[in-house]
Order: C-alpha cells, then sequence, then structure tokens
C-alpha cells in the first residue's frame, strides 16, 4: 500500500474573473501545501466559474482561459508550490475538431488540467457531456476521449468531471479498467433540495463499479439562478465514507489516504468507451508513512436538515448575487405578510440587517396590523424601516382614469413597484421581488407591480414551505438563544394582497395545501391532467390549476431570476412557449 495526501478545496468562483478565480486557486493551493497535501484538486471549470454559457462560444475568452492556466502554472512554480501537483478544472477548447454543422464553434471543451513544476503536465475534457435541466453542454461544449490518469507518490490517480460519475459507462468503468487506486472527481453540481442523498449514493456506487477510492470535490457559492452547496465526499471502495465537507461552506478538506500502489508497468492502450489512456508520471515513488504526524483521518461533517438545507441555500443565492454583481444593499417592500417578512429575514442573514432597506407602502385597503407587522419586523432584526404611503397617487390616478375592479386593484400594486424602483434609482438599492412559486405558477402576481425588482430569493419555494421555513427560521434563532426575526402574526394570519376590502388569497387561489401538491405534480414532474386527477383531486380544480399556469407563462418570463432549489425552477429548467395552445385533457 501506498500513502497519498489528498486535498480538495471547496471553494467558490466568479464566472468571468478569470484573475481573481487563479488567485483563489493559489490561496488554497498553499493552505493545501502547508498541510502537507501530496495532490491539491479544485472543482470543475473553477478557473472560468461555472456555467460560462455563451462565453464558451467567444473565442476571446476561451484563450483568456488557456493563458492564465499556463500563468497560474508558472505562478505555483514561482511561489515554491511547483512540486504538488494541482488539478484545476478551465474552459478549452480542442484542437484537432474540424468545424461542422452541429458543432460549437471553435470545439470549446470543458476541461480540467494537472498543473505540476511550472507547467500544464496534463489536460482532458469531460467525456460525458449533460443535456437536461440547466445544463446545455452538447451546446457549448465537444466531449473528451481520453481517460486521463496521473502517477502521484506511486498512487495511480484517475480523473473525471462531474457527469462523468452522473452517467452510466465511460471514466468510472475506465478507472478499473486502468487499475487506478483513486478516482478523483471535479465537479460543479448545483444544489438541489434533497440532492446531497442521491449525490452520496451515486459516489458510493460509482467507487464500488471503479473498484477503487473515489473522491468527489464540488463548488460551493453561487452564480446567478444556481446555488453550489459543496458537499465534498471521500468514500473507500466499499463506498464507505471516510471524509465529508460541510454545505455551503469554503473548505479544504484534507485527510490521508492508504491506497495500491501502482504497478510498475504504467497502463496504457483503449478502455471502455474507447476512451484512450492518456498516463503521466509525476512522481514514481510511492510515500509509505505520513509526511507529517499526526496522521490526518477523513472528517465527516454533520450535515443539515431539510428546511435548514434549503434556508442556507436561499441565503447563499441572495448573498452571491448581490456580492458578485457589485451591490451593497437590497430594498424591499413589507406588507406585513409572510413572503415580505421570510425574504427579509434572508436578505438580513445574507448581506447583513444594515444594508436591508424595507418600506411599507400602504393604501386606504391596508389593514393596522399590515404596518404593525412590518414594524414589527423591522424592531426584530434592525433593518432600516420607512412608511410611505402611496395614498395620494392612487388617488391621483383614479382621478384621472376612473378605474374599477381587477385595473384598480393592480394599480395599487404598480404604484408600490414604481415606488420601490425610485428609491432603487435614488439610492442605489436593488429591489428584491417576493414572489412565491405557487403565486407565480398560478399567475398571482402582478406584471410591473409586486414583479418588480433585481431578484426573486423565494421564486423557486412554494407557499407551504414559506411557511414551514419561516416557523424554522424563528425556531433556530430561539435555540441560540436569539429574537425570532417574523412576528407570529405575519405566519398566523391569512395570506392576502389587501388590494379590496377584507381580501384573502384563498378568494382566487385553492387552499396553499392542495395546491401546491397539484402544482408539484404538474411543474415539477411533468404530470398530466388524468395522471394527477388519478392521485385524488378533484377533475375540475386540477383543470382550473393547470389552466391558470398555462396562460401565466408570459408572466414567469418577465419576472427576475432567483434562486433555484428545486428539481424544476422556473426559467432554465422548465421552458414552454408563452404562445401555446395545447391544453391537457381530461
Amino acid at each position: 500500500m501506498a500513502h497519498l495526501r489528498l486535498a480538495l478545496n471547496q471553494i467558490d468562483s466568479t464566472v468571468g474573473d478569470i484573475t481573481g478565480n487563479a488567485d483563489a486557486i493559489l490561496r488554497w493551493t498553499h493552505r493545501s501545501a502547508e498541510q502537507g497535501a501530496h495532490l491539491a484538486v479544485f472543482p470543475e471549470m473553477v478557473l472560468t466559474g461555472y456555467p460560462v454559457e455563451d462565453l464558451a462560444l467567444r473565442r476571446s475568452f476561451v484563450e483568456a482561459s488557456r493563458a492564465a492556466l499556463h500563468a497560474l502554472a508558472a505562478r505555483l512554480q514561482e511561489e515554491g508550490l511547483g512540486e504538488l501537483p494541482v488539478v484545476v478544472g478551465y474552459l478549452d477548447r480542442s484542437e484537432q475538431a474540424e468545424p461542422r454543422l452541429g458543432r460549437p464553434a471553435g470545439a470549446p471543451l470543458n476541461a480540467a488540467a494537472v498543473l505540476h513544476r511550472g507547467t500544464v503536465a496534463l489536460t482532458f475534457a469531460k467525456h460525458h457531456l449533460p443535456n437536461y435541466g440547466v445544463f446545455d453542454e452538447f451546446r457549448y461544449f465537444v466531449p473528451g476521449d481520453t481517460m486521463p490518469v496521473i502517477r502521484v507518490r506511486g498512487v495511480d490517480v484517475a480523473l473525471a468531471i462531474c457527469e462523468d460519475l452522473w452517467q452510466e459507462g465511460g471514466r468510472v468503468p475506465a478507472a478499473r479498467s486502468a487499475g487506478a487506486g483513486l478516482l478523483v472527481s471535479v465537479n460543479a453540481s448545483p444544489y438541489e433540495r434533497e440532492k446531497d442523498d442521491t449525490r452520496l449514493e451515486l459516489v458510493r456506487k460509482r467507487a464500488q463499479e471503479a473498484g477503487c477510492a473515489t473522491a468527489y470535490v464540488a463548488m460551493t457559492g453561487g452564480q446567478d439562478e444556481l446555488v453550489f452547496d459543496g458537499d465534498s465526499i471521500v468514500v473507500d471502495r466499499d463506498g464507505r465514507v471516510i471524509a465529508r465537507a460541510p454545505q455551503f461552506e469554503e473548505r479544504c478538506l484534507v485527510l490521508d489516504l492508504e491506497l495500491p500502489a501502482a504497478p510498475a508497468e504504467a497502463p496504457s492502450g483503449t478502455v471502455d468507451d474507447g476512451l484512450r489512456i492518456d498516463h503521466v508520471m509525476l512522481s514514481a515513488d510511492p510515500v509509505t508513512a505520513p509526511a507529517r504526524e499526526p496522521a490526518l483521518p477523513g472528517t465527516v461533517a454533520d450535515h443539515l436538515d431539510d428546511d435548514a438545507e434549503v434556508y442556507r441555500a436561499l441565503v447563499t443565492g441572495l448573498r452571491a448575487y448581490v456580492a458578485k454583481n457589485g451591490f451593497r444593499s437590497v430594498l424591499i417592500g413589507l406588507s406585513g405578510g409572510i413572503d415580505s417578512a421570510l425574504v427579509a429575514a434572508i436578505a438580513c442573514d445574507a448581506v447583513g440587517a444594515e444594508n436591508v432597506y424595507g418600506v411599507a407602502m400602504p393604501s386606504r385597503y391596508s389593514s393596522e396590523h399590515s404596518i404593525a407587522d412590518a414594524e414589527e419586523l423591522a424592531r426584530r432584526t434592525g433593518l432600516n424601516f420607512r412608511i410611505r404611503p402611496i395614498a395620494p397617487m392612487f388617488d391621483a390616478y383614479m382621478n384621472a382614469l376612473g378605474l374599477t375592479g381587477l385595473a384598480e386593484e393592480n394599480l395599487q400594486s404598480r404604484l408600490r413597484g414604481t415606488m420601490l424602483m425610485a428609491l432603487s434609482n435614488q439610492e442605489g438599492h436593488i429591489v428584491l421581488a417576493p414572489g412565491n412559486k405557487s403565486e407565480l405558477a398560478c399567475g398571482y402576481s402582478t406584471l410591473y407591480g409586486d414583479s418588480v425588482g433585481a431578484y426573486g430569493p423565494i421564486k423557486d419555494v412554494y407557499k407551504t414551505a414559506i411557511f414551514r421555513l419561516a416557523k424554522w427560521r424563528n425556531r433556530a434563532a430561539q435555540e441560540q438563544g436569539g429574537t425570532a426575526p417574523i412576528p407570529e402574526n405575519s405566519i398566523t394570519k391569512p395570506p392576502s394582497a389587501e388590494l379590496r376590502p377584507g381580501q384573502v388569497d384563498t378568494d382566487s387561489l385553492p387552499d396553499y395545501d392542495v395546491l401546491d401538491r397539484i402544482l408539484e405534480l404538474y411543474v415539477d414532474r411533468d404530470r398530466g391532467r388524468a395522471e394527477i386527477v388519478a392521485e385524488g383531486f378533484d377533475p375540475e380544480l386540477v383543470a382550473r390549476v393547470l389552466r391558470l399556469v398555462d396562460t401565466a407563462e408570459y408572466k414567469r418570463r418577465q419576472y427576475p431570476p432567483g434562486t433555484k432549489i428545486s428539481a424544476k425552477g422556473f426559467g432554465k429548467d422548465r421552458r414552454l412557449p408563452i404562445t401555446n395552445r395545447w391544453r391537457e385533457q381530461a
């Protein structure tokens, strides 16, 4: 057996900030070296950020990534880190691919490289390209066709990129055929609710198929609508967990592994899926004892429960969006209701209460408790708060236009939206939209009213989950000896837009418990009307809900981006035509 000290660097990166990302890789490599690592590994496309989308088709960006990779190798050498092999994800292009119809322009590659002794010792590209959900990798990349293996301290380490583990075949069985002692996969795996369990079982299964210990290093942080939770994992060849990093935190996970020593003769030839073994010798002599005492066994972080996990994802997504886009503060319209209250709590946790500005905008139909609950929220959280009534503006519009019914109700919402955007322009805050997934699904929002904003933190959270998360956040605060941020009355009172006297949400929508179960089947699982009715729901109610969803597509297209936490969020995940006469039949 041979000894290998492995450092998995679970870090954040920003799309397009190649210089900043390279600096981060250098810093974390220093941390790896300080702990005596023999091999340092970073996530998928960490040098460019992920996903780069159409930047992959821009030749200047591809060349900047390639140049930065070589510059990084030189910097590592200059700073005394050249003897430590470093695996880095980046954007490359194929030198061999000929232009042809159906191939991405420039033949870009979702690639990774091994940097060693000031040079790029090995490069390889993702073999399996995902083309589902938020992934469009067939649009952007051409597949890799090698089985990369590096010999480090006498151990043959096979390398893979993200989808290479998620798909059957390819590099996992090829790692067994190549006789690897360790399989390392670099990943930028977006967060989804309960995905951590799926991910763990996947890594366990692939280790058993590869016949060797398997290390899965993942990105953390956020990029537009996507959140990355980290959750890097190391398992032995039987699938037993050796180490696991915490979620939503940057971390250098270092551990000692006892692995099979590589054979004298390096593997070669063609293996599974026609992959050609590309073997590079970095250091042939095995280490038979830990480089430093004491030995570093793997640590297994405690994992978050479901509500804590979702809440952390929402905080991470908002924090990343604000910081990476150069903003400092956020503005929220506070109605006293549960949606805006939860958004405010998330914002305070994401950017600090001192950077959160709330404004109550009462109309003639606003209840006394709306203002009182908004004021109480501000007191509990410490956010900045003011009251700006819309009544004078509303009266002026009504005198000029004479609106009635729904037009009158929507005018109130649009006046609030105008006020929020005016304050945003004047004071430099970005506006947060408070709409939830239940409302967006059914079109229960006003264009250019409550839908205005730069980001929608809870747009992928159903209303029933909104209540659950609010209760969880209050409970978590109390358990830590703090103040529950969300007023109890905001949680317990019937939800209402308060656009007419006595209005409640259930005047227009079914009970949220029933509605959300129908929506989950239709939106998240793509079940048809007949299948949903077969689950025991009233046929007329199902038909009504599906009609609401189908006719609201044009509204959702105009809603701001927001954190994705489900398997199928509105936006990149679920893509339907706006002009669409197809209706689910009974």
